[in-house]
């Protein structure tokens, strides 16, 4: 059984506790299941949204036949339902196929406001044999928030969870 810490407000766990309750949580889960995977995504949002310093929003959109993003398991206030092809610094990674870190939202060109709070973005694009099926969205309300530790720690997770 896998120990979760750092949500109830005690000492927040280090990026090497989070990675192995990360892995913890993916153990047994059935890539191919829709509702494994899904289950597996709402277990993540609320570890990281609970565990990690900074952040506002945590959550997966899940890409759809035509292009479109459909929002998915997530911690933090409510989001964009619906993100369409081309638009916004999620459709970026899924066009790009790489992860995609924007300093200032209000930067970026076509930057989706869901959150007036947020300021930095990291969307890590998550794939299953090869093809990108979802991303990883995470805001935070400090620009320039996902460098070093951060942008390391979440690399990882979204390294374990194309795997």
């Amino acid at each position: 059984m896998i120990s979760i810490t750092g949500i109830t407000g005690m000492q927040k766990p280090s990026n090497e506790d989070i990675l192995l309750q990360v892995k913890g949580l993916c153990e047994g889960v059935n890539g191919a299941d829709f509702l494994e995977v899904n289950a597996l995504f709402a277990n993540i949002s609320s570890l990281l949204g609970g565990s990690c310093e900074g952040l506002n929003w945590v959550g997966f959109y899940y890409l759809k036949d035509d292009g479109d993003l459909i929002l998915g398991p997530f911690a933090g206030l409510p989001a964009c339902t619906l993100l369409r092809k081309g638009h916004g610094v999620c459709q970026k990674a899924v066009e790009t196929g790489e992860i995609v870190v924007v300093d200032d939202v209000h930067a970026f060109p076509g930057h989706i406001a869901c959150d007036s709070a947020s300021q930095s973005e990291l969307v890590y694009p998550i794939r299953k044999e090869g093809q990108v099926f979802a991303v990883l969205d995470i805001d935070s309300p400090e620009k320039n928030h996902f460098t070093g530790q951060a942008l390391d720690l979440f690399t990882q997770v979204g390294n374990l969870l194309s795997e």
